[in-house]
């Protein structure tokens, strides 16, 4: 089987193409780069990625994690790679160099963690969350804090995790019953129990810095009351050595479907009387400050899940342009015709597009968030700063939600394409299933997104922020009016635009009537359409690109010419790809996509009426 994780041809054409990422080395954030560093970058990303990590995909899946005598132990393939991604600096790629990153934008750290996460994000996440937690530390944190966490977190030498789960308390987090005392000496004792604690503990760091959200004595109940401290695995002493174990332990592991080489944890903390932590930012303000890092990890998860997709869907179509099954259609009823590569059967050839649009949809929808991380930071404008953010915000939750749905819905048809091998080891589809369910759980499930969507976002600035992002698809589409090939496709988008505003109206009032039950049943269908949209936009986009480079390389629009220079020009055959992919999506997915919102717009109420002793059981 070939090691293809992703496409690059494709990543080449979202960065310098749909979002001329070249550019951002005009301005002085990033005037130390020029296209052919990142495209080194991006080079050297893939090498450690196929000749390092992706060989611990299914080993590492194999051996999983353990505990023996209160130690995690990870596989033993990931210590090697784990110090190459420490000194390739692959731990924290957008962070300032003088922290200890590399400062890249936004965009090409998508495009390097495409190859280092596709690979196998069960190991990356152990090198990735110290520089989430870390980030932190550099917004909220004291001077001394930073002096003393930062360097070493983003270079990977300590790991970091995120603790905010509790057996009584997941999604409803202000419900935790962590609770902190306050020392003579400005630390505070911590106890209490945490659970699903992503690396909560490995032994691939000489420290792991733990952000811990717990209740100071006396504080206010729920989410007010609730404060953030830092608890390093080992105490850090005021020079920055190492000083004794924290009171601060892994219990257990939890048996998961998928991702077995990522330790998730148990943690004690206090249990002997001894854990200290210092105070992250203000008392009582701790949310505030871990809603950042889960805003970053939402749309990391939503990577993940996008990544997923992609690596199953490059497996999928070098199996099915490999593996030899039944005869052409056309000579069906012909004993002696030979067989063909599946690929070659319309079936097989209707679930490859399915996979290679939604995969190409998301990848540019990921990819334009991230420009708009670039565009915020090098913009001295105030109001182009809050626009951008706007859009961020908007878009997190639907990222998080969709791609991580979607990502598995196209690992599910990356196991179809395979067949019976597909439910096997023996093919890495399998795995990748499973490592991709996780993200439609992680940090709030889709559902929780699906009501912040409803419930927040979507009323924003009065609906403003919504209303812009309605407007950046309708340039779009006003661009493809202009291209004669293109003209209906973005007639049809237009529509899904101008419905899709009608259906935000419409669940607005609901939320704020008797019916407001019924309005957070249809959040999640809600945010599943607005990510079709995304996906006819991005393909759109994507269209508007590709046509005037098919005229010219094919020499015009005629079918036949196009398909016959295809099979002999790679560069034809990848626009091509690009038209057709948009025509599929508008022509068949689309219309299912307004279906769906003339469903939402009726609201049934039966999801809320149903008694609960109606449901069985």
């Amino acid at each position: 089987m070939a090691q293809v994780i992703t496409d690059r041809r494709d990543i080449d054409f979202v960065l310098y193409e749909q979002f001329n990422v070249e550019a951002l080395t005009k301005h002085e954030k990033f005037a130390d780069f020029n296209k052919k560093a990142f495209d080194l970058i991006v080079n050297e990303a893939r090498n450690l990625a196929v000749k390092e990590i992706l060989p611990t995909f299914a080993e590492g899946d194999r051996e999983g994690v353990r505990l023996e005598n209160g130690q995690v132990k990870v596989p033993a393939c990931y210590h090697r790679p784990y110090q190459l991604f420490r000194k390739g600096e692959w731990t924290a790629m957008v962070a300032d160099p003088e922290l200890g990153g590399q400062g890249l934008p936004y965009c090409v750290s998508q495009a390097a963690s495409e190859y280092l996460v596709g690979a196998n994000y069960a190991f990356t996440l152990y090198g990735v969350v110290g520089h989430a937690a870390g980030e932190l530390i550099e917004v909220y944190g004291t001077e001394e804090q930073k002096r003393l966490f930062l360097e070493k977190m983003y270079t990977g030498q300590w790991s970091g995790t995120m603790q905010l789960t509790e057996p009584q308390a997941g999604s409803d987090v202000g419900e935790l019953t962590t609770s902190a005392e306050k020392n003579p000496d400005g630390t505070y004792s911590i106890t209490g129990n945490k659970i699903f604690i992503t690396a909560g503990d490995q032994d691939l760091t000489e420290n792991i810095i733990h952000p811990v959200l717990a209740r100071i004595e006396g504080a206010p109940k729920g989410t007010k009351g609730i404060s953030l401290f830092i608890i390093p695995k080992i105490w850090v002493n005021e020079d920055g050595s190492l000083g004794e174990p924290n009171d601060i332990v892994c219990t257990g592991l939890e048996e998961k479907m998928g991702i077995h080489g990522s330790s998730t944890c148990s943690m004690a903390l206090g249990g002997k009387g001894k854990c200290r932590g210092l105070l992250l930012g203000e008392e009582n303000k701790g949310m505030r400050a871990m809603f950042y890092m889960m805003n970053a990890a939402r749309l990391a998860v939503g990577f993940i899940g996008f990544i997923s997709a992609s690596a199953a869907y490059m497996y999928a179509l070098n199996y099915a342009r490999e593996r030899l099954q039944g005869r052409d259609l056309e000579f069906i009823r012909d004993p002696d015709a030979p067989q063909v590569p599946i690929i070659r059967h319309p079936d097989v050839r209707r679930m490859l597009l399915w996979m290679k649009a939604h995969v190409e949809g998301m990848r540019s929808f990921i990819y334009y968030v991230g420009s708009l991380f670039d565009m915020k930071a090098y913009s001295a404008e105030p109001e182009k700063i809050e626009h951008y953010q706007g859009l961020i915000d908007l878009l997190t939750p639907v990222i998080k939600s969709y791609c991580s749905d979607r990502g598995f819905d196209v690992c599910t048809e990356a196991v179809q394409v395979h067949g019976g091998y597909g439910y096997t080891r023996d093919y890495p589809v399998e795995q990748l299933l499973r490592d991709c369910k996780i993200a439609s759980i992680y940090e709030g499930t889709n559902g929780i997104q699906a009501m912040d969507l409803l419930g927040r976002k979507l009323g924003m600035k009065g609906g403003l922020v919504f209303m812009n992002y309605l407007a950046e698809i309708q340039k779009t589409t006003r661009t493809a009016r202009k291209i004669s090939s293109l003209e209906d496709l973005a007639t049809r988008v237009d529509e899904a635009v101008n419905r899709l505003g009608e259906i935000a109206v419409h669940l607005g009032k609901t939320v704020l009537s008797a019916d407001f039950k019924v309005a957070f049943a249809y959040a999640k269908p809600f945010l599943d359409v607005m990510g079709d949209v995304c996906m006819a936009w991005m393909l759109l986009w994507r269209a508007t690109l590709a046509v005037p480079k098919l005229e010219k390389l094919a020499g015009g629009l005629d079918l036949k010419a196009r398909q016959e220079k295809a099979g002999k020009n790679k560069e034809t055959a990848f626009y091509e790809g690009q038209l057709q992919c948009a025509k599929y999506f508008i022509n068949s997915v689309l219309p299912i996509t307004m279906g769906k919102m003339n469903a939402i717009e009726a609201g049934d109420a039966a999801t809320v009426d149903i008694p609960e002793a109606s449901f069985g059981g």
